[in-house]
Parts: C-alpha cells; sequence; structure tokens
C-alpha cells in the first residue's frame, strides 16, 4: 500500500517549494493546481498487485477522472490502459499514446461516427441500449470487425449514498435493465443470434457505493455471462467490472483499498477469478484523487455577522462538485502561513471562499481552522480526480496551471514540519503539465467577432 505518512510529507514539501519557487505567486499565479508523481506510481502499483496474476485483466484508467494527457501518459506508462467516454477524452488518450487494444470506448449515447471510430480501430466497445445494438450491428454487417463488442447491463442491485453516482438503480439511464420483464430473456436471445458479442459490461457506481454493492452487480454480470455460454460455450470471453472504489476524503489513508474491493469480488463472484474470463476495470477517483491537492493564496480576511471569511482563488471553478453538493463531496481545508508552512495560528471557525460571484462558492463552511490571513495558502487536497482538471468556466475565470512535482530520494523522508529552508525547497522539482490560461485564451474560447 502506498506510504500515507510520506504522501502527506511530499505535499508539506511540495506547498512550502512552490511558494519558494515562486509557483505560487500572490500577484501572478494566486491559483494552482498540483499532481503527486510518485503517488501516481504507488497507486498504479497497489492496483497492479491487488488482482491475482493468473486473471487477464486490464487496467483501463477512467479518463473522465483526469483526462490531462501528461497525466494519461503517465498512467500509461505505469501500466495501465484507458476507458474513455466521448470523442474529446478519445483524442486526449490517444495523444497520451494509448494503442487500440488498451482503450475501452462507453458512453449512453455514440454517434455512429464513434461507433464506426471504435470497431475500425479495435478499440472495445460496450454498447448501452438495444436501438445502439441494432445500429452496431448494420455497421458490423457491412464489414467492420467486431473485435471486442459487448453489451452493459445494469443490475438493477440499487442505489448507493449518492444517487447520482448510482448506475444500478431501478431507473438508471445507464445500460440494459437485466430485471426489467422480458429483458433478459430478449439479451439471451441477442447474445445467441450474435456471436461476435463476446463481453458483457457491467458499472454499479462510484463514490458512495459500498464494495458489497458493488461486488453483487459484479456478479449478475458474471451469472448472465455463464447463461451465455451455457448455450454457447466459451462466447463471452470477457467482463469489464467497471469502477466503483469510493474515496475516503475525510484523511489521507486510503480506505477502502482495490485489495478490500477485489476481495469482495472474490466473495460475491468468485468465478471471476477462475481463469475462465479475461477482465477490465474502470477505475478513476480511487487512482488518482489522493495524488493532486489545490492550493490558493488568501486574497483577502474580513468578519460578517461575526463570522471568519478567507476570499481565495480557489472555488467553484476548481472544485464545483463540493461548492454545488458540499453535504455529498466534502473536502478538507489546509492551513499554511504565507511561507507555506503548515500553520501554526489560533484556530477559529471560518468559511473559506472561493472567487465566484455567488453566496455559495464555499469550499468549507463553519470550518475550525488555523486563523487565516491575507497571503496565508490554503491547500485542497484529494482533488486529483475530477476537480481542477475538470474546470467550471463560471464568471470565464481562467483554468489556473497545473504542475506534477517530485521529491529527491523520491518518498519525500522529511518531518514536512521544516524550517523554510531553501535547501528543502530546492529538493522539489516541478513540471508543468498544463499550463495556466492565458486572458487572451480565454477570450478566444468566448467566440470572434
Amino acid at each position: 500500500m502506498p506510504d500515507h505518512h510520506a504522501r502527506r510529507v511530499r505535499r508539506d514539501q511540495a506547498v512550502h517549494a512552490a511558494v519558494v519557487q515562486g509557483l505560487l505567486d500572490p500577484e501572478e499565479t494566486p491559483v494552482a493546481a498540483f499532481v503527486d508523481l510518485a503517488g501516481i506510481a504507488d497507486s498504479a502499483r497497489e492496483l497492479l498487485a491487488a488482482w491475482p496474476d493468473r486473471v487477464d485483466v486490464l487496467h483501463a484508467f477512467a479518463a473522465k477522472a483526469n483526462p490531462l494527457v501528461p497525466v494519461l501518459a503517465l498512467l500509461r506508462g505505469h501500466g495501465l490502459g484507458c476507458e474513455v467516454s466521448s470523442p474529446g477524452e478519445l483524442a486526449q488518450a490517444r495523444a497520451a499514446g494509448f494503442p487500440a487494444e488498451r482503450l475501452v470506448l462507453d458512453s449512453p449515447a455514440k454517434s455512429r461516427r464513434e461507433l464506426v471510430d471504435a470497431l475500425s480501430g479495435g478499440i472495445a466497445l460496450n454498447i448501452d441500449n438495444f436501438e445502439e445494438l441494432e445500429r452496431v450491428e448494420r455497421l458490423v454487417a457491412a464489414g467492420l470487425p467486431a473485435r471486442r463488442v459487448g453489451v452493459r447491463i445494469n443490475p438493477q442491485v440499487g442505489i448507493g449514498s449518492i444517487e447520482a453516482m448510482s448506475t444500478a438503480g431501478p431507473t438508471t439511464k445507464f445500460g440494459i435493465a437485466l430485471a426489467d420483464p422480458g429483458n433478459r430473456e430478449r439479451l439471451l436471445r441477442v447474445y445467441a443470434a450474435r456471436p461476435w458479442l463476446r463481453w458483457v459490461h457491467v458499472h454499479v457506481g462510484s463514490q458512495g457505493i459500498p464494495l458489497e454493492l458493488n461486488a453483487e452487480g459484479v456478479a449478475e454480470a458474471v451469472a448472465f455471462a455463464r447463461e451465455v455460454n451455457a448455450v454457447r460455450p466459451g462466447q463471452v470471453e470477457g467482463i469489464d467490472v467497471g469502477g466503483g472504489l469510493p474515496v475516503d476524503f475525510t484523511r489521507d489513508e486510503d480506505t477502502p483499498t482495490f485489495a478490500d474491493h477485489v476481495a469482495a469480488l472474490r466473495e460475491a463472484a468468485p468465478e471471476l477469478f477462475s481463469g475462465a474470463f479475461k477482465v477490465v476495470t474502470e477505475y478513476g477517483r480511487s487512482v488518482m484523487a489522493k495524488n493532486g491537492f489545490i492550493a490558493s493564496r488568501v486574497e483577502y480576511t474580513k468578519y460578517t455577522g461575526g463570522r471568519a471569511i478567507a476570499l481565495t482563488h480557489a472555488g467553484a471553478q476548481v472544485a464545483a462538485r463540493t461548492v454545488f453538493a458540499p453535504d455529498a463531496w466534502p473536502l478538507r481545508v489546509l492551513a499554511y502561513d504565507r511561507h507555506g508552512l503548515p500553520s501554526t495560528a489560533e484556530l477559529e471557525v471560518q468559511d473559506v471562499a472561493g472567487p465566484c460571484c455567488f453566496a455559495g462558492d464555499l469550499t468549507a463552511r463553519e470550518r475550525k481552522l488555523p486563523k487565516l490571513e491575507t497571503e496565508d495558502v490554503v491547500v485542497v487536497p484529494d482533488t486529483g480526480a475530477y476537480y481542477f482538471s475538470s474546470p467550471f468556466q463560471y464568471n470565464s475565470l481562467p483554468m489556473p496551471p497545473v504542475f506534477g512535482f517530485e521529491v529527491s530520494g523520491g518518498s519525500g523522508s522529511g518531518t514536512g514540519s521544516g524550517s523554510g529552508s531553501g535547501s528543502e525547497a530546492d529538493s522539489v522539482t516541478f513540471r508543468v503539465l498544463r499550463a495556466a490560461e492565458s486572458l487572451d485564451e480565454v477570450v478566444a474560447r468566448s467566440g470572434t467577432l
């Protein structure tokens, strides 16, 4: 498992180094995002080690979680494939160097052009519904190859604590509802008549989904595949189990772990580990969340109605889920002083606000934190997935720069509290993963006269 203490230490060293090296300049770059490159390597190793060698498994990182091309390329270098859900994500994955045989395409609304691209290019394709199945069948009949094609089922096993993230409820928009009257029998006939359907796909959801519920849905997919293979032995060669490992945003530790997920799957669907099926996973958030953070200078502080408020440059434009659904997506906020060292100021209940022009643009509400002052640094950890990589362009705020960082020695073995020495800051090296968006670029994406 990743060394969580080392992860915390690397984060502290990176914040201090970013201040010393001018990456968090109060005037030029008051907000930036950071990616822990050593943490990515640790997470990839943990994922690969969690699955037994006898299972032929492709871990296709869900690009939606962090589609930055340099991040995708790093994950490819660590042995992962890539799952994409749009032409844009596919283009990003290709730019990152993923070959077709390590790509998987999912989407509930694929255009004919997307289907042609996937089939002709040998990209794995998961069909969402009966109408799409008919469209794919016409393309196959016209001569396009069907190398790795399957159907996404909805096992309808129930929803988790976040309904919007649950994809196996009774009326979810994804897949073919297996328990709806007549659907199971119809889908079995579909497979029997189309021997080129060689895969079954399922995804129960991600955040808020208990491992047991996830495993129950996978077990339904395995049971369906066995029914198909009872008619034509070996037809279903693989099962795409989706992702679904939730992240604990309350602490640095990875809980649950990839090994925990494997254990739950083994208990519910032992046939998955028999060697009879190839497997694809689509982990996203659980690979990247802990390996990224957002840092912002405090621009102003004030009191309103007796409440302390720190006004920062990190709000809805980089943390939309937390701002708009704080109960479902709470994030920690960490306080550092203006030198980038962990703050030792007296604790006070505060709101931490972003720059967007609506009252709810808060990353923390009534949070007891070290008293923040102007030019202090606030850090929002666990944001390596779905946050700064998927910006919300409210108020035409430019996208912040994203820096990858490494600590000399690779693990960050210091204490993290540091003395603020320049030598410690020099031990951290940064590389630009995405440059800050300029105001000219903001105007350019706004249309031309």
